[in-house]
């Protein structure tokens, strides 16, 4: 027998004006700087255009991802879309890896070939970058403490502005100093940027995608927990996932030998999980043995 404890009250927040907002500044941005990077000669710009147009196509598709994770489930998708949210956090880490490759390329071709700057325009253009990116970066500040698809867009956007402080830097130099080679050490240092701030990312992704233990969750406190309840011998079979980039699910086995009080302990469980370890959907098997579990292999 199956018993189910199930928070359906969570909402799942799209945050449809700040991506709106983020996307209409960060292509307006990219033109911009694509355009002003050809006419200086600045492989920084143009490496920061190739980067913000990542973060672009990025941001439409954590937003998809958020919108998507809203619909409500159907009979055929019973958890709804809500993994298209850990789904779009993985493809934003490998697009910005993608981007680092691409970036120190170019970079160290360049240093093999330095080309004049306007040092002038870069300042002033990515000046603008510090402005756009800022603002966007903060859209995302508070949203992104909870939920890594809304953290790949806060990344995004944190990274670009220190790139574009960085950028700032490298074309004041070159406005008082012949130094060419300034502009490609610039662009490495983007490079290193974004991969550090990637790399977690990464990590948390590919575990939500491969339904590992979600970060934050300790399995053997959520057991000890479980074995508290009252009535409950033991608990076996426990497995943790994360449903999308907000939600996180729970499938466990209590060995509970009287069956009274079977609604009240599940109740009590549900808030449990939900309020000290942040698991909304709860799904209780009870044993009324202890040795009599009928998936004895997974047990």
């Amino acid at each position: 027998m199956h018993d189910h404890g199930h928070d359906h009250s969570h909402h799942f927040d799209t945050h449809n004006r700040s991506f709106a907002i983020a996307v209409c500044l960060n292509i307006l941005f990219v033109v911009i700087e694509a355009v002003y990077g050809v006419i200086s000669g600045s492989l920084a710009l143009l490496a920061d255009a190739g980067h913000n147009l990542s973060d672009v196509m990025g941001l439409i598709m954590a937003w998809a991802a958020s919108w998507l994770a809203s619909k409500a489930a159907t009979s055929a998708k019973t958890y709804g879309l809500k993994k298209t949210t850990i789904l779009a956090a993985l493809s934003n880490a490998l697009i910005l890896i993608a981007a680092v490759g691409g970036i120190t390329w170019e970079a160290i071709q360049r240093l093999a070939d330095p080309a004049d700057v306007a040092g002038l325009t870069v300042v002033i253009v990515a000046g603008i970058g510090v402005l756009i990116n800022g603002a966007t970066m903060m859209l995302f500040l508070k949203g992104q403490k909870g939920d890594i698809n809304i953290r790949g867009a806060f990344l995004h956007m944190a990274a670009d502005t220190a790139v574009s402080v960085g950028v700032v830097i490298s074309g004041t130099i070159l406005m008082f100093t012949n130094l060419t080679w300034i502009d490609p050490i610039v662009s490495l240092v983007i490079a290193v940027v974004i991969f550090v701030g990637t790399w977690q990312l990464l990590k948390d992704s590919v575990n939500l995608a491969v339904d590992a233990v979600p970060k934050g969750i300790d399995p053997s406190a959520v057991h000890e927990r479980l074995e508290s309840l009252p009535g409950v011998q033991s608990a076996h079979h426990l497995h943790i996932w994360a449903l999308s980039t907000t939600e996180n699910a729970l499938t466990v086995h209590l060995v509970k030998p009287d069956p009274e009080s079977d609604d009240q302990v599940i109740s009590e469980a549900a808030e449990m999980l939900n309020q000290h370890f942040g698991i909304q959907h709860t799904t209780v098997q009870w044993e009324r043995c202890e040795g009599q579990c009928p998936n004895t292999l997974l047990c």
